[in-house]
């Protein structure tokens, strides 16, 4: 066996061949792992992933079930739920979406957008149709609403051009009508890439020099030593559109100031030739102040390297204190908190506070594997790993307002989105399908807690008039006890963890899912649209308003506030005065099946202990069974007093609290309730009214007096507000 761009298999020897698997120019196949004791077993290794034969290679695993792509560069787009975007190795490029609608980012939520396998990708800023991406001397221009791909390259015969597989190209972010794309020189494209103008020198080394780890071998190319390089990094100012920064892949740092025109050598003394510029930054307050990252690992040089000048080149500090052995890759500046900086390596992301006098690891559960790229998008740091995929680290207020030592501190919450948790309308897709976790969906709060709280820990939002909304306590009783979970007859992998509010020294985030308490219910179920491990029990409350809430941390006999903003779906279009008419109905909705599930529970109940009564067979027996024939009647309609044929049953209390069920969930979407839907709910609403009526009378009369006979008996008496037995269920069926 032959592991290549396409894997062969010869049973002669070598004298013939056999293709087992490949396509058109080539999977790039690396390794090949045959089953000593079976030879028709083996397993493949390529870019892509593993794959797996137990036929002999006539049928195959997929790699589609592995995050194992092999991304370069990241760059993110400017919708909401925004979409992260790279190239990647030998498997095209992609545009994947931070948040999937169906509950989990699945595979409806990614497509390639036509850039070169080692490419950057840059989003246009102003048409969101439109996807840039560039690597080598190829320029692409992809369209979302076609699908097709033009090359718009200034250079399509290369020439004397140099390039590297991985180019930049981005859009000023002062200027968004401006697209750079760098090679050697660096083009300007004010048109789409329709027409392009050169706007620099050639920038690499004029003279690196041959690096001392090839030895003699340079002496076998006389030109080996002559210029070579290319730009590498390219860092566009964030206050001025004359404002570029340039670095190259053989040492060379560049800056100039008017758009292009001037150029001026700004590499730090200590950055000799075949030095790689990995990435720049800029800072977002201050035009003289930018971070270059470095790697040597070509001349097996494995030392960190980062530099900061706050001076506009003139002077440079390396600030690699806390850093391991190994190249850095990028290094980013936090657009928010002056001084908070982002680095990523080989081996995982970093973090400094002190603008890089000191950096710490900053890896959390993110896989040991090479970092290339890392971004700040918002609230969000993204990172593009050569072996893992992408991976976001959700909501780093916490970051921006950390201090090197604090008290019991609740931190103010980035502003959070009123999304669905998964618009998916039927059966989930099985959860050993390819799918990566939803960010939370609601507001994430985040506190810290200086030693473990001696006591209860709280957490109240009210909103802007001071009424409580939600309240979390650490003893709050679980959502399900083991036996109640046990009986709901759906795998635990659907689940949501169950939830505790923390009380422990350190960190502690918490997730508010934007709702009001929950409704009471007859029964709570799980509904079909599932994610695996992200599955809450329905009904869940009503949704708030978006406004302006208070979150309130009580702990240690103390009370900690912070304000959070609560922003609306930026995908809907719904006027607020619409909106609220329906969170106004949603909320109505969720009071009368609390009403009504508690009349229901109360009937129910009292109807079980009744049944256990009758069981005695004593002297009471005949007016037990007659209360016990009214409760059902309420309850769930007489048998005796069927309605003629085509009209009507009277509602009941179980057939009421499930219209009620089905309508409040119905109206659970940003939209103006339809008129069926407003006359079904106040028919509801005087229905509920009339037999909540009738039960109340039930209990102070029939009830009340077979309660006084039995405490006369010595019997036990009937207590309504026992719940009655859990019911078994299996989930929500359509």
């Amino acid at each position: 066996y032959v592991a290549s761009l396409v894997t062969v298999k010869s049973v002669d020897g070598g004298r013939t061949w056999r293709s087992l698997r490949g396509a058109p120019g080539g999977d790039d196949y690396q390794n090949i792992w045959i089953n000593p004791n079976d030879s028709n077993t083996f397993v493949l290794v390529s870019d892509q992933g593993a794959v797996v034969t137990v036929n002999g290679g006539r049928t195959w695993s997929s790699w589609y079930n592995q995050p194992t792509a092999q991304l370069y560069h990241v760059s993110a787009t400017a919708d909401e739920p925004y979409r992260v975007c790279s190239g990647q190795q030998e498997s095209g490029s992609v545009c994947i979406a931070s948040r999937g609608g169906d509950g989990t980012i699945g595979y409806r939520d990614w497509r390639p957008v036509g850039v070169i396998e080692y490419g950057y990708v840059a989003p246009d800023p102003r048409d969101p149709d439109i996807v840039y991406g560039a690597g080598r001397n190829h320029v692409s221009r992809y369209r979302w609403s076609t699908g097709q791909v033009q090359d718009v390259t200034p250079i399509p015969v290369r020439g004397s051009y140099r390039v590297e597989r991985t180019q930049p190209i981005l859009f000023s972010p002062v200027r968004p009508d401006i697209l750079y794309y760098a090679a050697n020189v660096l083009f300007e494209s004010r048109t789409g890439g329709k027409s392009w103008r050169i706007i620099s020198p050639d920038l690499a080394h004029p003279s690196p020099g041959l690096p001392r780890s090839i030895g003699a071998l340079g002496s076998r190319d006389p030109r080996s030593a002559g210029q070579r390089g290319a730009i590498y990094a390219l860092a566009p100012s964030y206050r001025s559109a004359s404002t570029i920064w340039a670095g190259t892949d053989d040492g060379k740092i560049w800056v100039t100031r008017d758009g292009g025109k001037h150029w001026a050598d700004v590499t730090p003394a200590a950055l000799t030739g075949w030095s790689k510029v990995t990435q720049l930054d800029t800072s977002r307050t201050d035009d003289s102040t930018v971070y270059a990252s470095v790697s040597r690992f070509r001349v097996d040089d494995l030392a960190p390297y980062i530099y900061r000048t706050h001076d506009g080149g003139k002077t440079w500090s390396l600030i690699v204190g806390g850093l391991p052995p190994g190249p850095v890759d990028a290094v980013r500046a936090d657009p928010v908190r002056k001084g908070l900086l982002y680095a990523s390596t080989e081996n995982g992301v970093w973090v400094s506070f002190d603008d890089g006098g000191r950096w710490q690891s900053l890896q959390l559960n993110l896989p040991r594997t090479s970092v290339r790229d890392i971004i700040v998008h918002g609230d969000d740091l993204v990172v593009a790993t050569h072996g893992r995929g992408f991976w976001i680290l959700d909501d780093i207020s916490p970051l921006r307002q950390a201090a090197a030592s604090m008290q019991d501190t609740l931190f103010r919450p980035a502003p959070a989105r009123r999304v669905p948790r998964s618009n998916y309308p039927d059966t989930p897709v099985p959860p050993d399908e390819p799918w990566a976790e939803n960010p939370p969906t609601g507001a994430i709060i985040d506190y810290y807690l200086a030693r473990a709280a001696s006591g209860p820990v709280t957490l109240e939002i009210a909103d802007a008039r001071g009424q409580v909304v939600r309240r979390y306590s650490s003893s709050d009783p679980p959502e399900l006890t083991d036996d109640e979970l046990a009986v709901q007859l759906i795998p635990v992998y659907w689940v949501r963890p169950r939830r505790r509010l923390a009380t422990g020294a350190g960190m502690h985030r918490w997730v508010w899912d934007l709702r009001r308490e929950r409704p009471l219910a007859d029964s709570y179920e799980y509904p079909i649209n599932a994610a695996p491990h992200a599955t809450p029990r329905v009904p869940e409350g009503p949704r708030v308003m978006p406004g302006r809430y208070t979150v309130r941390l009580a702990v240690g006999g103390k009370t900690l506030t912070a304000p959070l903003e609560v922003r609306m779906d930026a995908r809907s279009k719904v006027p607020r005065a619409v909106l609220a008419r329906q969170n106004q109905l949603e909320q109505d909705l969720a009071d009368a099946l609390t009403r009504s599930s508690d009349a229901l529970l109360q009937a129910r109940s009292t109807s079980e202990q009744l049944a256990r009564l009758a069981a005695r067979r004593g002297a009471l027996a005949g007016r037990i069974a007659a209360v016990a024939r009214t409760v059902e009647a309420v309850m769930s309609g007489s048998e005796e007093k069927k309605p003629a044929s085509g009209r009507e049953r009277p509602p009941t209390l179980s057939s009421l609290n499930g219209d009620l069920m089905t309508l409040y969930r119905m109206v659970e979407v940003d939209a103006p309730p339809t008129e069926a839907q407003l006359a079904a709910a106040k028919r509801a609403q005087g229905e509920l009214t009339a037999l909540v009526r009738s039960w109340n009378a039930i209990r102070a009369g029939e009830l009340a007096r077979l309660n006084a006979a039995f405490q006369a008996a010595g019997l036990p008496v009937v207590r309504p507000e026992l719940r009655p037995a859990v019911r078994q269920s299996s989930g929500a069926e359509e």
